[in-house]
């Protein structure tokens, strides 16, 4: 499959152009490397689940063209040392925001309910999950579709790095874990379209990004798209 040219932000400091929806976004580091820290405003963490936080617009933007294609970055997840029960250590990609992030797909992981952490049932199959916002967070998809075919389980846990890539086509996603499949979502929630990329996180989690790469696919001859930064 031809794409465009890959692009690669180390993250070792905020991308040109990127900027901070509802999070505080620093350099820093965790397990000796240099990364990307980001985490909630103190506002945000002391508002409301479902209008603040919990599957919102809680990320840092990325200015991209992204519409297919694949997406990877390390990410590593903490809680906060203010975290409640509810905080599983979130973090991983948005993708397709337009509007400034009003919409936009995501998928994420929850450290802790990795199986690594040996949390009870439910829990340990919700260790990766798919989004779109604002129409599909995870408890309406849940509530419609109670077989978890939007989230699924995955051999990871918390304080440590791991490797999330997000292959993204037309009507289906794949997101992999350290090399290995963990989700496969076969009907989307969302119409794809060319929009930036973000760096997701949510309530009660301290989270660090690392190598951004981004390689999307060749558009068909003759097609158009734009950015949602233009």
């Amino acid at each position: 499959m031809s794409t465009h040219p890959q692009v690669t932000f180390p993250l070792d400091s905020l991308p040109e152009g990127a900027a901070a929806r509802s999070v505080t976004a620093q350099p820093g580091r965790a397990g000796g490397r240099p990364a990307l820290r980001v985490f909630l405003t103190e506002q945000v963490a002391a508002g409301s689940l479902g209008v603040d936080f919990g599957d919102q617009p809680t990320f840092v933007i990325v200015p991209a063209e992204f519409c297919t294609g694949t997406i990877e970055v390390d990410v590593l997840g903490r809680l906060t040392p203010d975290a409640p029960d509810l905080a599983r250590g979130f973090v991983g990609l948005a993708y397709h925001l337009t509007d400034g992030g009003d919409r936009f797909e995501s998928v994420y992981l929850r450290p802790a309910n990795g199986t690594k952490a040996n949390p009870p049932s439910p829990r340990d199959r919700r260790a990766i999950q798919y989004f779109a916002y604002p129409d599909w967070p995870y408890d309406r998809l849940r509530e419609v579709y109670p077989d978890g075919r939007y989230e699924s389980a995955a051999d990871i846990g918390l304080d440590e790095w791991i490797h999330l890539r997000v292959d993204v086509e037309p009507a289906r996603i794949t997101a992999s874990v350290d090399g290995v499949v963990a989700l496969v979502v076969g009907e989307i929630k969302a119409e794809p379209v060319s929009g930036d990329l973000g760096l997701f996180v949510d309530i009660g989690t301290d989270a660090y990004f690392a190598n951004l790469t981004i390689s999307p696919d060749e558009p068909p001859s003759g097609s158009t798209s734009g950015s949602a930064s233009e």
